[in-house]
C-alpha cells in the first residue's frame, strides 16, 4: 500500500496512521521506500533464512510481525537440528544446556576448554534473552501495545541472522542426548 500512497506523498507508519512525506517522483523510488528495510537487512548479508521466514512482513513493512516471524524461525531450526519439540527456554536448554557431563544434544564448538564451554552458555543465555523479550511479548502482546520502530527491526534481524549462522554450524554432540 505504501508504494501506491508514495506517489501522492503519503506513507501509512507502523501504528497504522497515514503520514505525509515527500512525494515519489516514479515506481523506483516508491519501491525504494516501500522495501527499505528489506534492501537494508539484504546489504548487511543478513541470513537468507531470516528474510525467508519474514519475507511478506518486510514487504508490508509489518516490523512487528517481522521480527515474530524471525524469531520463530530460530526456534524451528533448534527444533529441526535437535529432534526435539518443545519451544522457548525450555527447547534452548534441553538443546544447549551443558549440564553435569558437559553433553548437551547441539554444540557450537568442541566444548573443550573453558572458553568453549563459555561461549556455549553464553549462547544458550542470549537464545533465551531473546525469547523472552522479543518473541514472547510479539506472541502476547497486541500490536498496537509493543510498538516496533524501523531501526528496532533492524537491529533484532540482524541479531537474528547471527543465530542463525551460529547455528548453522551447530551439530548434535557425540555424547549428547534427546
Amino acid at each position: 500500500m505504501n508504494t501506491v500512497l508514495a506517489f501522492s506523498g503519503m506513507s501509512v507508519g507502523e501504528d497504522g496512521k497515514v503520514r505525509w512525506v515527500r512525494r515519489a517522483t516514479g515506481l523506483d523510488e516508491a519501491l525504494q521506500r516501500a522495501s527499505r528495510l528489506h534492501s537494508a537487512l539484504v546489504s548487511r548479508g543478513v541470513h537468507a533464512d531470516v528474510l525467508e521466514f519474514c519475507k511478506a512482513e518486510l514487504l508490508q513493512e509489518n516490523y512487528f510481525h517481522a521480527v515474530f516471524e524471525a524469531m520463530k524461525s530460530i526456534a524451528a531450526k533448534i527444533r529441526r537440528t535437535s529432534g526435539l519439540t518443545s519451544d522457548g527456554a525450555e527447547l534452548v536448554n534441553q538443546a544447549f544446556a551443558l549440564g553435569k557431563d558437559c553433553r548437551p544434544i547441539l554444540a557450537l564448538n568442541s566444548l573443550k576448554t573453558e572458553t568453549d564451554r563459555g561461549e556455549q552458555r553464553g549462547f544458550a543465555n542470549l537464545l533465551i534473552g531473546l525469547f523472552g523479550t522479543i518473541r514472547n511479548p510479539a506472541a502476547h502482546n497486541p500490536k498496537v501495545e509493543w510498538p516496533m520502530a524501523e531501526q528496532d527491526a533492524l537491529d533484532i534481524l540482524t541479531t537474528a541472522s547471527l543465530i542463525h549462522r551460529k547455528l548453522d554450524n551447530a551439530y548434535r554432540y557425540a555424547g549428547g542426548t534427546a
